[in-house]
């Protein structure tokens, strides 16, 4: 991994984001390729679909809504204990949901004049699960689980289908996740057009042309690759999303009292996502970043993926980050705004106190980010890039819109008049006439 020395210096703020590890992305290439797709999907609906899943997911579906019948049989054929393991994840992040959802409240400011603040769920979302070099049916469960605490009236998954089924239908274990969790809309349609379907809408199913496919959303959530983040971001004007995601990072704050063993592990754990996942270490010693820097020589050849976390911890998103103490390594990842940081200090506690940025923080070494990506209870579905900055993780509120309620009875109304008289104009309003 290569090394960024902040030894010495007293950087700006714009100088200290600048010096943040990043991926190299192909927007611009991305947006080119995906806006025809956008274009074709709205104007031939499923046809068009069919198209690019053979184009793409090289399969042609039978049945782009996936049947009942085949969701139902994914389940009964589940492994038992993955079955076990996928249902413990549900009923964890449902007792993390059932705390989520926000209350309703009202503020009395006078007699009579009162507003009120109530949350209204969404009413139809689209959720996206990936499935290009893995395929993830915590990705089911971390979209669906909020959205159901939310209240959302109507969920729709899309998925890409699975290359070695014949009919084309998703993997197995996606799809009895869905059945677990009780979604029953689910089409096998990855990538840009499953994003288009969902922001437009597309007719022309089996069995009758002209049948609506898939009604539009009222909005759209769940991670995916360049291609799928840049549909989200091209469809946003007139769709809601939860984000336009990059590729997957971690973030590690690091003293000498740390275990270099369990750091390198979760360094290539994160950077055997994707070519472009970064993997960057905050650490105030030099002698400890050597250590790590060994156990990722002596692990990295050991891994499965061996070639794609290579790529991944010698791009120029991953970085060892040199710091002159751990004042200034929280100020770094403050700057870096990690997807995922973990805390493996001396006193986590304390450092986790001043963590203003980060889309999920993970305290101690027994804490793990693969723990958030499946059992934790937590959402994996996290701000990227930066984005924690300003944004935060998919959860209960995702799905859920704040209205405010005006309730103003006659005299509170009245009681009113006195600033109604300042504004240039107040008879203008019939209501203002009325009291004025």
């Amino acid at each position: 991994m290569r090394i960024i020395d902040l030894r010495g210096q007293k950087l700006s703020r714009a100088e200290l984001l600048a010096a943040m590890p990043r991926a190299a992305m192909g927007t611009s290439e991305a947006t080119d390729l995906v806006r025809p797709i956008l274009d074709d999907v709205k104007e031939r609906g499923a046809a068009a679909l069919r198209d690019f899943e053979e184009k793409f997911d090289h399969v042609r579906p039978k049945h782009l809504r996936v049947p009942a019948e085949a969701i139902e049989d994914a389940l009964t054929t589940l492994d038992p204990e993955v079955r076990s393991a996928i249902e413990e994840s549900v009923r964890r992040a449902r007792a993390v949901a059932k705390n989520q959802v926000p209350k309703d409240f009202y503020t009395d400011l006078a007699e009579g004049a009162r507003v009120a603040e109530r949350w209204i769920p969404i009413q139809r979302v689209g959720l996206y699960v990936p499935g290009g070099k893995a395929v993830y049916p915590s990705s089911v469960i971390m979209n669906a689980v909020p959205a159901q605490a939310a209240g959302v009236e109507s969920l729709a998954i899309a998925t890409p289908p699975a290359r070695d089924d014949a009919e084309g239908l998703p993997n197995k274990t996606i799809l009895a996740t869905c059945a677990i969790l009780g979604v029953d809309e689910v089409y096998a349609v990855g990538g840009a057009q499953a994003i288009a379907m969902f922001a437009y809408g597309a007719k022309g199913s089996e069995p009758q042309d002209g049948d609506v496919l898939c009604d539009p959303v009222d909005k759209i959530t769940g991670p995916g690759n360049i291609f799928v983040a840049t549909a989200k971001s091209l469809v946003s004007a007139f769709v809601g999303i939860d984000a336009v995601a990059g590729p997957t990072e971690i973030g590690i704050i690091a003293d000498k009292d740390a275990n270099p063993s369990l750091v390198a592990a979760d360094l290539i754990g994160q950077a055997e996502h994707d070519e472009l996942a970064g993997s960057v270490l905050f650490t105030d010693s030099e002698e400890f970043a050597e250590k790590v820097q060994e156990n990722l020589n002596y692990r990295v050849p050991k891994t499965e993926h061996a070639e794609r976390v290579h790529t991944s911890l010698s791009g120029t998103q991953s970085a060892i980050v040199l710091t002159d103490g751990l004042d200034q390594s929280i100020d770094a990842a403050n700057a870096y705004a990690a997807e995922h940081l973990e805390i493996q200090t001396k006193d986590a506690d304390a450092v986790v106190k001043r963590i203003k940025n980060a889309g999920a923080i993970f305290r101690g070494p027994y804490s793990p980010v693969p723990l958030g990506d499946y059992m934790s209870g937590s959402n994996h579905v996290l701000p990227t890039g930066g984005t924690a900055r300003f944004a935060a993780g998919l959860g209960v509120h995702t799905f859920m819109k704040p209205v405010e309620v005006i309730e103003y009875d006659e005299e509170g109304l009245k009681l009113w008049r006195p600033a109604s008289t300042r504004s240039p104009s107040p008879k203008t309003c019939p209501h203002m006439a009325s009291v004025c």
